[in-house]
């Protein structure tokens, strides 16, 4: 069976190539502890494939046999627009990088859909060009999430989603849109995912959800990696852990694999260590 590669370029190899298609891969974990980075570099090297094969060979490499890369990159974000997301890229690695791969990542900036029933002024997050008959369009209570399900319906086959972040979503959740409205929307997208054959990555922040909503993310997710701070001595590591994932983890146990060791550098998110059962 094919995989679609992570663009994390260790891990894809360690794993046989990346992720099974149609897989919702929830990233989760403390602040600052590479989830984000990850997603980022997921992004622009899945997109550097196509843009500039080049630095794509020089940062990644060869992709595996029997994997292949994404055909789209989308990066659907609820209350940052592209320029924001850029910038934060270029934080996590090198310029040349982001600057080849953003021409191959399209954008879908939700904000105005999720602010739209706020008490924040329009002119924060509108962009000042939409029509009165666009803003007429908006006057659903689930209109974000309605948002969310047609772009994905429109974009997401064998494509790599990138959704920045499922805990806005949460911390969202009011008479309008409960928190049942989300979880729905995470299990028919792990349903609609297997259908459309590529691979869809859900950032989310732990430290913002209690213990039972992150178990319910997890379980409406096909496998979840979860990023953590450990301390040893007077330094501090990141580390990542895959939890259930089906076609992932069985390949890491039979390495005996606890826990990756990662690190930022100029080619982004990188496993620099592995952990093995002695």
């Amino acid at each position: 069976m094919s995989s679609v590669p992570f663009g994390i370029a260790r891990l894809d190899s360690i794993i046989g190539g990346g992720s099974p298609p149609g897989s919702v891969v929830l990233l989760a974990g403390e602040s600052g502890a590479g989830a984000r980075e990850f997603l980022y570099t997921s992004a622009a090297m899945s997109a550097l494939a196509r843009t500039d094969t080049d630095l794509f060979d020089l940062y990644y490499g060869e992709v595996a046999d029997g994997a292949r890369v994404s055909s789209e990159v989308h990066y659907l974000s609820f209350t940052a627009d592209p320029g924001d997301i850029i910038r934060e890229m270029r934080y996590t690695m090198a310029e040349e990088i982001v600057e080849s791969a953003a021409d191959g990542i399209t954008f879908r900036d939700l904000s105005p859909e999720f602010f739209q029933l706020s008490p924040l002024p329009r002119e924060w997050y509108e962009d000042q060009t939409t029509s009165l008959a666009e803003l007429g369009q908006r006057d659903r209570p689930d209109d974000v999430l309605t948002a969310l399900g047609e772009y994905l319906t429109a974009h997401a086959t064998e494509s790599l989603i990138c959704i920045d972040s499922v805990t806005d979503l949460v911390s969202s959740v009011s008479d309008d849109l409960a928190w049942s409205d989300i979880t729905m929307v995470m299990r028919g997208l792990k349903k609609a995912a297997y259908h459309w054959g590529g691979l869809i990555l859900v950032l989310v922040n732990e430290d913002a959800l209690t213990d039972r909503e992150f178990g319910t993310l997890m379980d409406a997710a096909s496998g979840t990696f979860r990023f953590t701070w450990e301390s040893g001595g007077s330094q501090r590591a990141r580390t990542m852990v895959v939890r259930e994932f089906r076609g992932v983890l069985a390949r890491i146990e039979e390495e005996d694999i606890v826990r990756f060791e990662t690190e930022i550098h100029d080619g982004g998110f990188d496993i620099s260590d592995v952990r093995k059962i002695r």
